[in-house]
Order: C-alpha cells, then structure tokens, then sequence
C-alpha cells in the first residue's frame, strides 16, 4: 500500500495535502505537481512511502532542480512510483536521451549506419545493468537539514516511522495525519 502526500511550506506553517501519482511519468512532473502546491516559491516536500519497505522524499524550491532522497533504491525500483525518483542522475548513469541522440546522429562507428555485431550482441547485457539499483540509499541525504533533520537522522529512519518522523522534525506532525 503506498502513500504520499504533499507538504507545501507557507507563512503559517505547513499545509498537507494527500496526492494521487497515477499521472505522474517523471520526475520534471512530480516536480511540476509540487509547484502547483506551492505558495510563491516556497519550498514543497513530496513525500511517498510504501508501507515498511521504502520512502522517498522530493523537494521542490521554487523553480530549482528537484533534489531527491530514497529510503532504499532497489526496493523502490520495483515499484511504479519509486521508478519516478530514480533518475539516470540519481542512479549514477548516463540519461538516456544520450543514446537516443547517438542512434540519430548515426555514431556507431560503421560504415553504413547499421550497427555492428558486438555492439547488438552486448546491448542486453548493458540494459540489465541500468535497470537495477543498488540496495540502501540514494540521493540528497542534506535535503532537510536545514529544516531541522540532518542526514545522520534521515539514515537512521525506518520505512515504517519515516513520514511521521519528517514530519515531527517540521512540525508539521498534525497536517501530515490529517490527510493519512
């Protein structure tokens, strides 16, 4: 069972709201549906937790890249919306527009454009590597530690507690529950 829910930081204090992620494909939209929540640029916490086997963490300041935290990469590989957090850039490879471009741009190193024999023969064997992720964390440890919870705290929460705990090191404990 997953949860998530948007945390978005405003002169009061934190106002939550819980999320449905069916439409969300990517990152850049995640990151697009956390500015929708925000007021002004202020700064926008997603928060999505699969009960007892991960969480993950994204926040959006205004307009900045989306800075990203997982509990546990490889558990969240396995799952549709922990897909969504794990970018090429957080998995430490190449994105794949990179390829893309070199098929258009015809680099294979052939003479005819057709790709050679080794280079098919080794391609499963490269997308097997990219489609994994290392068990254990990933990402923006210090994502919070300017509100208040230092990576040392975000390494030490279970999947199980991990929300609630962000959440008290807000004090934002009551907004999160309500949307629970």
């Amino acid at each position: 069972m997953y949860f998530a829910a948007l945390l978005a930081r405003t002169e009061d204090g934190w106002e939550a709201s819980d999320t449905e992620l069916d439409d969300v494909e990517t990152l850049a939209d995640l990151a697009d549906l956390a500015r929708e929540a925000a007021t002004d640029d202020e700064t926008v916490l997603v928060c999505i937790e699969q009960e007892g086997v991960w969480f993950g963490l994204v926040r959006v300041d205004g307009e900045d890249d989306p800075r990203v935290y997982v509990s546990d990469g490889a558990a969240a590989m396995r799952s549709s919306y922990g897909e969504v957090l794990l970018s090429d850039e957080l998995l430490g490879r190449e994105p794949e527009d990179l390829a893309a471009l070199d098929q258009l741009v015809d680099l294979d190193g052939t003479e005819e454009g057709e790709p050679d024999r080794e280079a098919t023969e080794e391609a499963p064997e490269g997308e097997a590597e990219e489609d994994t992720a290392p068990s254990g964390p990933l990402g923006d440890a210090q994502l919070l530690a300017d509100l208040g919870l230092e990576a040392a705290e975000l390494f030490s929460l279970t999947p199980q507690d991990a929300l609630s705990e962000v959440a008290e090191a807000l004090g934002a404990t009551d907004v999160l529950e309500s949307v629970r």
